[in-house]
Order: C-alpha cells, then sequence, then structure tokens
C-alpha cells in the first residue's frame, strides 16, 4: 500500500517489523519478557532513580517508567520500547530496592503482619506514535515471621535489587499470607497482561 494511499490510523502490513527493546538492566524483566516468545533487545537506561521531595509513590514509578522509555526511545531507529518500574509501600512508607543486607532486613522486620502495596508501572512507547502507560496495585499481606527466618531468606535469595527485598518467585513466597492481583507477574516486575494488551494494539500478534 502507497503510504499516501494509506488512511489515517490504519497499519501498512508492508512495512518492516518494529523492534523490541526492553529498557532496563533487571534479569527479572529480561526472563518475564523472554516468557512472550518473541525477540527484542535490553539497553540500561541510565536512569536515577532517586525520588523527588513530595512526590508520590505512583507518580515516581511512573516518571521513572517514562524516563526509561525516553532513553530506550533515544537509542535510535523505529522502535516499540518497553520500561517500567516497582516500588513498594507500607504505612507511609515507599520502599525501593534495599541494597543491602541490613536494609533488607529492616525493611522485612517493619512488614511482618502488615499488607504491602507493590505498585509496578509499565510504559510502552512506539516511536513512531502512541505511548502507553499503567501503573498495577498488588497488595500483599505478609504474615508475623521472626527475624531469624528473615536472615535465613536474606541470606539464600540475596534479594538486594527487589523492591521491599520481596522476591516472590522465590523464598519471599514463604514470609506472605496472600497475594491480592490482577496479574501475578507485575509483581516479580513486569505485567505481562498488560503488556500483552499494549503489544496487541500496536500490531504486535502473540
Amino acid at each position: 500500500m502507497c503510504p499516501e494511499c494509506q488512511k489515517p490510523g490504519e497499519r501498512s502490513y508492508n512495512a518492516a517489523p518494529l523492534k523490541i527493546v526492553l529498557a532496563s538492566s533487571s534479569r527479572y524483566r529480561r526472563e518475564l519478557l523472554g516468557r512472550l516468545g518473541i525477540a527484542f533487545e535490553t539497553i540500561a537506561p541510565g536512569v536515577d532513580e532517586t525520588p523527588r521531595p513530595g512526590e508520590s509513590p505512583e507518580g515516581l514509578v511512573l516518571r521513572l517508567a517514562r524516563a526509561k522509555a525516553a532513553s530506550g526511545a533515544r537509542q535510535g531507529g523505529p522502535a516499540i520500547v518497553i520500561a517500567s518500574d516497582q516500588v513498594a509501600t507500607s504505612g507511609e512508607r515507599t520502599l525501593g530496592k534495599p541494597g543491602t543486607v541490613e536494609d533488607a532486613i529492616a525493611n522485612l522486620m517493619s512488614m511482618a503482619g502488615t499488607t504491602v502495596t507493590f505498585m509496578t508501572s509499565l510504559v510502552v512507547v512506539n516511536t513512531q506514535g502512541a505511548t502507553h502507560a499503567h501503573v498495577d496495585n498488588t497488595r500483599v499481606r505478609m504474615r508475623r515471621f521472626t527475624i531469624d527466618e528473615v536472615r535465613r531468606y536474606v541470606e539464600l535469595e540475596r534479594p538486594l535489587d527487589c523492591a521491599g527485598a520481596i522476591k516472590s518467585e522465590g523464598r519471599g513466597v514463604l514470609l506472605l499470607d496472600a497475594i491480592e492481583t490482577e496479574d501475578p507477574t507485575a509483581l516479580i516486575g513486569l505485567p505481562l497482561i498488560r503488556l500483552g494488551a499494549m503489544l496487541r494494539a500496536e500490531g504486535i500478534g502473540l
């Protein structure tokens, strides 16, 4: 179909497919996206994840995902860029990646017997068109556990790069009473159900 004959909003199926880029250095997100069986590239977005004063948790994860997607889009060439971010909220506290064993243990002990909300943002950018954005909220009820259990979990799983130090796909699930979610993959770091819908909206069938 000639470009001048194409109606507004209509896709040209003779065009070369757009490459898919995951703007993330997270091995968890790479593994999750790999489940879909589609070819993709990864780039490290290099975004400063420091929260801004007064920034809400939802505002933080959306801003960071948008910034990561923009970084991926700047790498050049037509592409579908996928980006995500995650924080945990417990009461008035916003918990990111602990980074150290001591912070992981302290974060987990502060969450014992409480309900924690994990906010996982997803941004998909077609560098030739639309941008899609979504925040998934997953509620996790933590059981009451001992510090010895937490120390053993942190020693075995080393969840220092997980929001709130919860690695639910591993032994972290043993610290939980229940998960309330629309998408179990969101808790791991990339909401695949919503991602599938966004990709289909961009003409990428799975």
